[in-house]
């Protein structure tokens, strides 16, 4: 929970041991802030769970979901305790790389990859492509062929498990875009078997964002397990599962289920279907956790402007807005409101709003804020999806971010300016 790395001092709120109110100073407003510890001890639950299972014939991999917070510094910080990614593009890719990770450890999903995308993808030999259709299948034989290469595939499969999260991020049922349709698994195997330039290594599963329960992960678990041995019969061997990501995080009240209470089931249930089936074959066990590492190790400042009342409804219109962070505007989600310093002035339910020109503009609803004009407030569980969807709507320049490691502040994005954002257009002679 951020609760551990943003906390209040003496009244007033601080990232580990830097005041906000400080670093709104230094750096202005709207600012992503971001604690190192949190990140490190985040990926850490995964890292040293997974090694507590680890075997010479079982190996999991945690691969970060770039998408989530995608900074060069933060792939870094990850990269050098051990991450894998998992990218859905080819300039993912390129930030990777620019981070100095391993391109050896990097799987690519999602279902538009391009023919520029896929041939950067085999320069940089990438671990796997997550493959989600028979067209794109097809693709990347041709263009590995072409380049005289080899590509290493698996296929995302949809096994019509209901992750019971917002249907924005639910993408594991037969309506959503994603993956191969369970029933049409098997005969999608035998073609890719019979290409060339395709070596089919594994099988890959994520049906949704924000799960609270482990439940519908470890259904879909089952149904993967199951397809792995029908294939097997087939005579197609896969040397790895990827099992997703998925696991969501405290915003408000949530309970979500505790990272290593979840490996350990997902490590049993593997564990057991690995001595009964392959006991002398190495497996690998792939992750791909975004948002519970990188969504409660960061915030958003931004500053009070005005105090107003409309018809007796009462707003506090802040300077950051949907363009810094969209989820309230988007999916209507839940972030936590603090004031960076407490005060000892009457408090007033506001609809906390932002600067820009929609009706849809808002960060919050209905909270119970002692505040004044000019104050600073603190935008909670805004590492994941936060400034990664950020955008230059209004033509306002990004916010900056800085990484809190204990006493040291470090600035990783500077905040943009107007000539950043037109300075690829040209004028018409």
């Amino acid at each position: 929970m951020t609760e551990n790395y943003f906390a209040y001092k003496d009244d007033i709120l601080m990232a580990e041991d830097v005041a906000l109110d400080a670093l709104a100073e230094q750096f202005g407003t709207p600012l992503y802030v971001y604690s190192k510890a949190a990140f490190t001890d985040h990926l850490g639950q995964y890292i040293k769970t997974c090694k507590q299972y680890e075997t010479a014939n079982l190996r999991p991999l945690v691969c970060y979901s770039v998408k989530s917070n995608s900074n060069i510094a933060i792939l870094n910080l990850l990269a050098k305790q051990g991450a894998g990614f998992d990218i859905v593009s080819g300039g993912e890719l390129a930030r990777v790389a620019a981070a100095g990770g391993d391109p050896h450890k990097v799987i690519y999903s999602g279902v538009g990859k391009t023919p520029a995308e896929i041939r950067l993808s085999l320069e940089h030999d990438i671990l796997c492509f997550n493959v989600e259709s028979l067209s794109e299948l097809r693709r990347i034989n041709q263009i590995a062929g072409k380049m005289g290469r080899k590509a290493r595939i698996s296929f995302r499969v949809n096994p019509d498990v209901d992750a019971k999260t917002h249907p924005y991020i639910s993408t594991g049922l037969k309506k959503n875009k994603f993956g191969i349709p369970f029933e049409e698994v098997l005969p999608t195997y035998s073609v890719a078997a019979s290409l060339e330039h395709i070596e089919v290594v594994g099988i890959d599963c994520h049906i949704g964002s924000q799960l609270l329960d482990d439940a519908p992960l470890l259904e879909a678990l089952d149904k993967i397990l199951n397809l792995v041995n029908q294939l097997e019969e087939k005579g197609i061997r896969l040397s790895h599962i990827d099992i997703g990501g998925g696991i969501g995080i405290r915003y408000e009240d949530e309970q979500p289920v505790a990272i290593p209470d979840y490996l350990s089931r997902v490590f049993a249930k593997i564990g057991e279907w690995q001595a009964s089936h392959c006991p002398d074959r190495q497996m690998t066990v792939m992750f791909e956790p975004g948002r519970s590492i990188s969504g409660n190790a960061g915030i958003l400042l931004g500053r009070l402007q005005y105090l107003k009342t409309n018809s007796g409804k009462h707003f506090a219109v802040v300077d950051a807005g949907m363009n810094d962070l969209m989820r309230p505007s988007l999916y209507e989600a839940y972030h936590g409101v603090k004031p960076v310093i407490k005060r000892n002035v009457p408090a007033q339910a506001y609809e906390i709003v932002g600067p820009i020109c929609e009706s849809g503009d808002w960060l919050a609803r209905d909270r119970e804020l002692a505040v004044e004009e000019g104050d600073l407030l603190a935008f909670m569980s805004a590492g994941a999806y936060g400034m990664s969807m950020a955008s230059n709507y209004n033509t306002r320049g990004r916010p900056a971010e800085v990484l809190v490691d204990g006493q040291e502040v470090h600035l990783i994005r500077r905040r943009e300016t107007p000539e950043d954002i037109f300075a690829l257009e040209t004028l018409v002679p």
